[in-house]
């Protein structure tokens, strides 16, 4: 890991970063003196700033795409990045549903998923891409899944668009865009309310819903809190971007 002075000038986005791994993130970034900016559809309540730290947010739906342009055709990001050298961006929201079978999925609802979990991401990624073209050290970081990776019956949007956060990372990689490093990082089985929701999810809907249940039963989920420390070990290393897909489990 690099010293604390050589990320002093750090300044970090995190998308959802009001519940779950996205608050542990913005949690963990602070508490290492690192400048965070979350969006979400609602705000933090108790978030603050740490020390000589600055904490913004922003009230944005990420599900909707008249939004998310609207934000991002003003200067909010580019102000808060302003003159720093290295910049990370965690691409964290995301949605788990439709589950259910393929013929019974909400055409809206989908729509939604698809927005939230790849349109958004791709967007942010490219404008956090031009307003930060001036420093030295870029980082995008996509919230992946197993689920990209592995096919789910009953999850199939998810597993789609996660997948996407994938390839798009092996893409970008490939770019060789200046100072700029990219990778989609699976972070591991969780213990947050998406889990939660997936084990109140019914079994003709979700075929694999005892395995997530077993997980919580058996004390193998992880606690966000962990995982972000681990993911942030990782992406302000000089690995990370090595290789753009990765697995938190498989991390030393």
């Amino acid at each position: 890991m690099p010293d604390s002075d050589a990320f002093s000038t750090v300044r970090a986005i995190v998308t959802g970063h009001t519940r779950g791994l996205g608050e542990a993130l913005a949690e963990a970034l602070l508490a290492r003196g690192i400048a965070v900016l979350g969006l979400s559809r609602t705000k933090h309540q108790t978030l603050t700033s740490r020390d000589r730290c600055v904490f913004e947010q922003v009230e944005l739906d990420l599900a909707n795409l008249e939004h998310i342009t609207r934000w991002l055709a003003g200067n909010a990001l580019q102000r808060f990045i302003g003159d720093a050298q290295r910049v990370p961006l965690f691409n964290n929201a995301g949605t788990v549903q439709p589950i259910g079978p393929f013929d019974a999925q909400e055409p809206t609802a989908v729509a939604q998923s698809v927005v939230l979990n790849v349109a958004a991401p791709l967007m942010l990624s490219s404008a956090f891409a031009s307003a930060s073209a001036h420093a030295a050290d870029r980082r995008i970081v996509h919230i992946s899944s197993g689920a990209g990776r592995n096919p789910y019956a009953g999850w199939a949007v998810y597993c789609a668009t996660k997948a996407a956060l994938d390839h798009h990372a092996r893409a970008v990689a490939l770019d060789s865009n200046r100072a700029l490093r990219i990778g989609s990082i699976a972070p591991g089985t969780l213990d947050t309310d998406m889990q939660a929701e997936l084990r109140a999810t019914r079994l003709d809907r979700f075929p694999m819903r005892e395995r997530f249940a077993e997980y919580k039963r058996t004390g193998a989920l992880t606690h966000p809190h962990d995982a972000a420390a681990k993911m942030l070990d990782y992406v302000l290393s000089d690995a990370f971007g090595a290789a753009p897909i990765a697995d938190l489990r498989e991390l030393p």
